[in-house]
């Protein structure tokens, strides 16, 4: 077991880089990769990060110097011979060859591409333009270095004792929380930490202690690396990214409309099983599934990832209904800012109605809520969204009008085209 409290006190990123591998990513991210490689290598997209918790000045607290040296050695890394034979050869969601000849081929000559990063405002704006497949791999390091530096800058000033009892009381923290879990009936939860998390190494330690406390109620990892090298499975199947840019994309309100389902149905003829997942709030939940197409009610389930998650799990329920499915064959995955509280509450209330999953992300993954003066390290919301395509702005609605994104003009015309009324605010905490 590694001493991350001894490692933390004797960082030298050169030896200890917070990137170490093109696959220290998301599942969804290769996925998605693979199916924009396929269907649209070319359109050009520009992605931005976005501090939504303003009041963390992240350029005051983060050296420039040694962000970029951090960005900069993750350009320089490419898919190591084992990484390749694990994605080649391994068996993902009881399919082999998962990843297509052609993309493998692509993918083992790709350096991540150049970035730009200015200072405003105490914030960073760091940006990345190209072609899709490329620029799109950057979101997920891009937000695994500024959540960790931020750490590392609270850090570096305790000392080694201090640092140990940090992380024992973390560590005591997680395992209290996999305590409770682990006497939930019927439990399947999975990390979906990589983006926001503490650390690499505090991820991986989160993950072996799930696997040792829940057993086979845990059932793997969003992050490849650590899905490699803990023998687990690889979790994910698809995100925002894909309708935004494909509606940026479209030229008329028609073709608007349209686009969310377009997705899918390019999804549609290269996955199946628990791949067909969807996740219908880009443009509100409600809309999006009153006017989806037959075929989609046939898909495995749904994730829900913003508004209130039982409300979006009854509109799913009614749904499937509605087109003649049986909801209790149905998996529904709740994904968003859950804690042990929530896992708890939203298992009673579904089981037997549906079947029940959870992602599992940042709360899991980088809880160090109150375990340092001012709460210094307390999670926040920052995300790495595609913001432009083809020279065209990118929108976001979500169930949450809090995460919602693009220019005003835009959101009201997306408003209009998916009939989205009033929202009701959710605080976005992470």
């Amino acid at each position: 077991m590694v001493d991350i409290a001894t490692r933390v006190y004797n960082h030298k990123w050169k030896i200890d880089p917070i990137v170490r591998s093109l696959i220290d990513t998301d599942f969804y991210k290769l996925l998605m990769c693979q199916s924009v490689f396929r269907n649209k290598p070319d359109t050009q997209v520009t992605f931005s990060l976005i501090n939504r918790t303003t009041r963390i000045p992240l350029a005051d607290l983060i050296d420039e110097g040694e962000l970029r040296e951090q960005l900069d050695h993750i350009r320089s890394l490419s898919l190591t011979r084992g990484e390749s034979t694990w994605m080649r050869g391994n068996m993902f969601y009881g399919k082999r060859q998962m990843f297509t000849p052609e993309f493998m081929d692509w993918f083992e000559k790709l350096r991540l591409p150049a970035y730009h990063l200015e200072k405003r405002d105490g914030q960073y704006e760091l940006t990345f333009e190209g072609n899709w497949p490329e620029v799109m791999l950057w979101e997920i390091p891009a937000l695994a270095v500024l959540m960790e530096l931020r750490g590392r800058a609270v850090l570096q000033h305790m000392g080694k004792f201090e640092l140990q009892v940090l992380y024992a009381r973390a560590m005591t923290h997680l395992w209290q929380k996999v305590e409770r879990l682990r006497h939930l009936p019927d439990l399947r939860i999975a990390d979906f930490g990589t983006r926001r998390r503490h650390s690499y190494l505090w991820q991986d330690w989160c993950v072996q202690a799930m696997m040792e406390g829940l057993g086979e109620k845990f059932v793997g990892t969003s992050n490849c690396l650590i899905a490699m090298k803990r023998d687990i499975e690889a979790i994910g199947t698809n995100a925002h990214e894909l309708p935004m840019v494909y509606a940026a994309l479209t030229e008329t309100d028609e073709d608007l409309a349209r686009a969310p389902y377009d997705v899918l149905a390019d999804w549609h003829e290269e996955h199946s099983g628990n791949l067909r997942i969807i996740l219908p709030d880009t443009y509100g939940t409600e809309g999006f599934l009153k006017n989806a197409p037959d075929w989609l009610a046939g898909w495995t389930g749904i994730r829900i990832n913003s508004g209130d998650p039982a409300t979006g799990a009854e509109i799913a329920i009614d749904w499937w209904k509605s087109r003649g499915e049986d909801p209790r064959q149905k998996l529904v995955i709740f994904s968003d800012g859950l804690d042990v509280e929530k896992i708890e509450e939203l298992q009673a209330q579904f089981a037997g109605r549906v079947r029940v999953s959870f992602g599992w992300g940042t709360l899991l993954t980088n809880d160090f809520r109150g375990l340092v003066p001012n709460d210094a390290l307390a999670p926040f919301s920052l995300v790495c969204k595609a913001v432009a395509a083809n020279g065209r702005p990118t929108v976001k609605l979500s169930d949450n009008p809090e995460k919602a994104m693009g220019p005003e003009d835009e959101i009201l015309r997306y408003k209009r085209v998916f009939g989205v009324g009033e929202q009701e605010r959710v605080e976005v905490v992470v």
